[in-house]
């Protein structure tokens, strides 16, 4: 049984036509529920709900100081390498760009982590492209061995990996795995992910699972909104994220909404998703999961983040550089995987936070040896 198992209950369902059945009375009953079902949700992200905002809104907020209080968790993201097998028609890294490929040696890392460290950041997000050949297990183990001595967690963003892999990685610190399905559309996946190992639909979608039974501490799912039907795309992730929490108790697991930012290649979304949208999805998820973290990265507007947080975000990025390297030595940033939208620093988010009542946590984690 793996979460694929769920989606084909839905492989001839009719959303369009679901959607457009969709009453006022339906919405309000979803709001009003102290515990949503799937159909639940539908209506929730259906154009009809998009004129409940404010009742959602209220909703939301009370759901994430009952589970969360008034605090936002701040992390930075680090990308160690570039090295890319996969071509991926919105991603900077294609490994069909002519860009700069370039990986961190270890003193570099070590480097970068002194920068970063001096900022106050306690956690830490390593990204690398997919590529094994490039950056094999060895080379992560040394790097985030490294990196674990100086932050308080540490979590990958990296290629699927095996069980007993996560597992090794666990076993040296590292309590935190992210990865994103993209798309859950099988047809758009195929069509996006033209070459190389991320071509393996099911083998990304079970990877959270693999993280999830090799103990990590969080797992971080999302879409990334744009590649497929937005609404059906939400509706699929915040299922994966039901069935992970339902099984892995002991798993926090979390949600992010990543947008379409302009990146190397110039690859335009087929559907775009507008502000007012974006607000009516994560409300959604925030009354559907409401024990579910929820992070907002730097892909969004500065003033548009500030305005997110009381309905239903618990994470943000701060301070982030989406080239390799580039906190110890910003010259030398390369070619970004995508363009951020926030360039605010970390005291200027940690301050915003603070100013909207909100406690800016730099760190809420530790691992105990």
């Amino acid at each position: 049984m793996s979460f694929y198992d769920t989606m084909e209950r839905y492989h001839d369902f009719d959303f369009d036509a679901f959607f457009s059945r969709v009453t006022a009375d339906d919405v309000e009953r979803a709001i009003e529920k102290e515990k949503l079902g799937e159909r639940d949700l539908l209506a929730l992200l259906s154009p009809r709900a998009a004129d409940f905002l404010e009742p959602m809104a209220r909703v939301a907020q009370r759901l994430t100081v009952q589970y969360f209080g008034r605090t936002v968790q701040l992390f930075i993201p680090l990308y160690i390498a570039n090295h890319c097998s996969n071509q991926c028609l919105y991603c900077g890294f294609n490994r069909s760009h002519a860009i700069v490929r370039r990986k961190l040696t270890l003193a570099e890392i070590a480097a970068e982590a002194r920068a970063i460290a001096g900022s106050g950041m306690q956690h830490i997000l390593v990204l690398t492209g997919e590529a094994r050949e490039v950056t094999p297990m060895d080379y992560l183990e040394a790097a985030l061995g490294l990196l674990k001595a100086h932050f308080a967690s540490v979590s990958v963003e990296i290629f699927p990996m095996e069980e007993n892999e996560y597992a090794r990685l666990k076993a040296i610190g590292v309590d935190g795995l992210t990865l994103y399905q993209e798309v859950y559309d099988p047809a758009v996946y195929g069509q996006v992910h033209q070459a190389g190992p991320k071509t393996d639909y099911r083998y990304r979608l079970d990877a959270p699972e693999r993280g999830a039974r090799a103990g990590f501490r969080a797992v971080n799912i999302g879409p990334l909104l744009g590649l497929g039907e937005k609404r059906r795309e939400v509706f699929f992730a915040a299922l994966h994220a039901r069935y992970l929490d339902d099984r892995y108790l002991e798993t926090e697991v979390g949600l992010s909404l990543p947008r379409i930012n302009p990146a190397e290649g110039g690859f335009q979304p087929a559907y775009p998703v507008n502000d007012r949208e974006f607000v009516q999805f994560l409300m959604a998820l925030r009354l559907f999961l409401p024990r579910a973290g929820i992070t907002v990265s730097t892909r969004e507007r500065a003033a548009f983040r500030d305005r997110l947080l009381p309905l239903g975000v618990t994470r943000l990025s701060a301070g982030s550089c989406t080239g390799v390297g580039g906190y110890a030595a910003p010259q030398r940033r390369e070619t970004p995987q995508f363009e951020i939208a926030d360039h605010r620093d970390v005291e200027a988010v940690a301050r915003a936070i603070a100013d909207l009542g909100y406690q800016p946590v730099y760190k809420d984690w530790d691992c105990i040896a």
